[in-house]
C-alpha cells in the first residue's frame, strides 16, 4: 500500500527530524514505540555517534512532530506511518541505512523495507510483535478480551491507564522511576491520537509480511517481555528469511531505557 506524499517541504518538520553523528557514515535510524519519543533513545545513541550519521524522528503524533500533520485516515493503519520513514529517508537521501525500530515501530519498519528494499540495509528490531491476538497455531501473548478490556479501559481513562499499564510494561519493579518516565511519557500524548494508535497497533496483523522483508534483520527479544513474548519474537525470527536472533538479559518491553548500554553493544556487534 502505499500514500500520497506530503510537501516534502514539511517532512523533517512534520517528524521532528533529528541528525547527529557523523555526517559521511553509515546512518542509523531510531524508531520509539507506542506512547513514547525519540527522548526513549537519548542513552543508546551516544554508543553510535562516533561512527555512524543518527537519525532521531517522531511519529505523528508524538514528541515534538507537527499535530497539525496528524490525519486519521493517513494514520488508520501502519502503511501511514511506514510512508512517513520512506518519506524521511528520501528527504534526507539515505541509503544502506539500518533502521532500529522497538515495538510496533518493528513492523513499520518491516512495512517501509519490503516496499522499499533500496533504502535499507539492515533492520534491527526491537521486541517486535507482527499480532498481538492470539490466533488457531498462534499464541500472540492476548486473547480477544484481553485487547477489548486494554482498549475500553484506555479509552474510559487514558491517563489512569497510562498510569496502570507504562509500569507493567517496562517491567523493571526494582527500578520505579523507569516506569514513572514511561508513565510521564504516555501522558503527554493526545488521547485521541493515542486511542487510534493504540489501535491501529494491537488490532493489526503483520504475519505475512514477514516474508516480504529480504533486508538482513536482527531480532532483539527481552526476557519477561507482556508485549511480545518470547515466543513470538522467535516466529518474527523464524518468518523472516535469514534474520538473526538474540535473547537480551534485560527485562520488560522498553530495553532501551532499562538496559541501552546492553541494547547498544548489540546492535554494533551485529552491525560489524
Amino acid at each position: 500500500m502505499s500514500l500520497a506524499p506530503l510537501d516534502k517541504v514539511d517532512v523533517l518538520r512534520r517528524n521532528n527530524v533529528r541528525v547527529s553523528g557523523d555526517a559521511d557514515a553509515r546512518p542509523v535510524v531510531f524508531a520509539h514505540g507506542f506512547g513514547c519519543s525519540q527522548e526513549m533513545w537519548r542513552m543508546v545513541v551516544p554508543h553510535f555517534e562516533s561512527d555512524f550519521r543518527v537519525i532521531l524522528f517522531d511519529h505523528v503524533g508524538a514528541g515534538g512532530s507537527d499535530p497539525a500533520a496528524y490525519d486519521a485516515g493517513r494514520y488508520d493503519s501502519l502503511h501511514g506511518y511506514a510512508s512517513d520513514v520512506i518519506e524521511i529517508f528520501e528527504e534526507l537521501g539515505l541509503e544502506d541505512a539500518v533502521f532500529v525500530g522497538h515495538s510496533v515501530s518493528s513492523m513499520i519498519g518491516v512495512l517501509a523495507a519490503a516496499r522499499r528494499p533500496d533504502l535499507f540495509g539492515a533492520l534491527v528490531l526491537v521486541g517486535p510483535s507482527p499480532r498481538y491476538l492470539d490466533d488457531d497455531g498462534y499464541s500472540g501473548g492476548f486473547t480477544q478480551a484481553d485487547i477489548d478490556g486494554l482498549l475500553d479501559a484506555l479509552d474510559a481513562n487514558y491517563l489512569g491507564w497510562s498510569e496502570a499499564m507504562a509500569p507493567q510494561i517496562m517491567g523493571n519493579p526494582a527500578v520505579p522511576e523507569l516506569g514513572e518516565e514511561l508513565t510521564a511519557s504516555f501522558c503527554r500524548i493526545d488521547p485521541v491520537i493515542a486511542s487510534q494508535f493504540a489501535r491501529v497497533t494491537f488490532l493489526s496483523d503483520n504475519r505475512r509480511d514477514l516474508a516480504k522483508v529480504m533486508t538482513p534483520t536482527l531480532v532483539l527479544q527481552c526476557s519477561e517481555d507482556i508485549i511480545a513474548p518470547e515466543g513470538v519474537g522467535r516466529y518474527v525470527h523464524e518468518n523472516i528469511d535469514g534474520s538473526d536472533f538474540v535473547q537480551l538479559s534485560a527485562t520488560g518491553h522498553c530495553p532501551n531505557l532499562s538496559a541501552p548500554d546492553e541494547l547498544a553493544a548489540t546492535i554494533l556487534d551485529y552491525l560489524r
